[in-house]
């Protein structure tokens, strides 16, 4: 799943085409930019490349499209600083909470967390995580963990 960004080109003046009077000669162009306006659209060209490849590292669905209770997949490994979309998929409602004795030491599971009461009810609903600190991260879905709907994030 990729983002698109938009990046805006600097305006150009004095493009002309010149005239020759031999048909063998090829016509030419000449164009007037200033470095600073070529240089801001290679850093806004930059930069829209770097948010757009850390603007997901994956995606879990949310149920299984055989409508197993279970995140697909149920173990990921991504990046610090990436972010993780869960997205609701079949046999919902469904949450994401990490579970607090399951995570990296200093990490507030409830910052991370959806609330417990929180549902996401309908299909292709969303919730979105970024995860800073490497480490083990356990994660379930508050209805249905006594089933085992429970998954895994490796941040390394």
């Amino acid at each position: 799943m990729a983002s698109l960004a938009a990046v805006t080109l600097p305006s150009c003046t004095g493009i002309r085409a010149g005239s020759t009077t031999r048909s063998v000669r090829p016509t030419t162009f000449s164009v007037r930019c200033s470095l600073k306006q070529v240089g801001a659209a290679a850093m806004a060209t930059a930069a829209s490349v770097v948010l757009a490849s850390n603007a997901l590292a994956a995606e879990v669905l949310l149920g299984a499209s055989d409508g197993t209770l279970a995140f697909v997949p149920s173990e990921i490994t991504v990046a610090p600083g990436e972010t993780i979309v869960f997205k609701n998929n079949a046999a919902f409602p469904h949450n994401v909470v990490f579970d607090p004795d399951e995570i990296p030491a200093g990490v507030d599971a409830t910052k991370i967390s959806m609330d417990e009461s929180d549902l996401l009810n309908a299909p292709g609903q969303t919730y979105q995580v970024t995860l800073n600190e490497k480490g083990t991260y356990t994660f379930y879905c508050s209805p249905h963990q006594g089933v085992g709907m429970v998954g895994k994030v490796t941040v390394n």
